[in-house]
């Protein structure tokens, strides 16, 4: 994907990218912004560009064999706090994300909005590939498309 957008990815430990930034090394990094405003990323790159082009959320996860495992009382009621947490994480989320914006903004980073549709198209070759070889993943690509609309 990120070829995709004309960029050089290189990987590099997490522990490494600050002194990266630092010595320039590196000239940008892509992480949500918890990450960015922990690692005080914004105290060595100028600018954050908001693309929008990936959203991640946090899942909570287990495997089939062991879910099989646990009681069915106790599975129904895992997933019925999951689902009435659900919301209130979102709100939570929403709300550091904002607030960690305005951190950095005030620590001096310049936030640039950049031109979402230009990753969408971008991304185009990268949604015909996955549609192409993920099973039924074209009509989450569709759905996801017509959302960010």
């Amino acid at each position: 994907m990120v070829l995709a957008y004309g960029a050089n990815p290189s990987p590099m430990k997490f522990s490494e990218v600050f002194t990266a930034l630092k010595t320039g090394v590196f000239d940008g990094q892509e992480n949500p912004f918890s990450q960015i405003y922990s690692a005080k990323f914004h105290e060595v790159q100028k600018f954050l560009s908001l693309t929008g082009h990936v959203y991640t959320p946090a899942y909570v996860t287990v495997g089939s064999k062991r879910w099989a495992t646990i009681p069915a009382d106790v599975r129904k009621v895992l997933e019925s706090v999951a689902k009435e947490t659900q919301s209130f994480v979102y709100e939570t989320a929403a709300r550091d994300e904002k607030d960690l914006l305005e951190k950095m903004k005030a620590a001096g980073v310049q936030v640039n909005e950049a031109d979402k549709a230009a990753f969408v198209k971008a991304s185009k070759a990268v949604y015909e590939e996955f549609g192409k070889e993920v099973k039924g993943s074209k009509a989450l690509i569709d759905k996801a498309l017509s959302l960010a609309k």
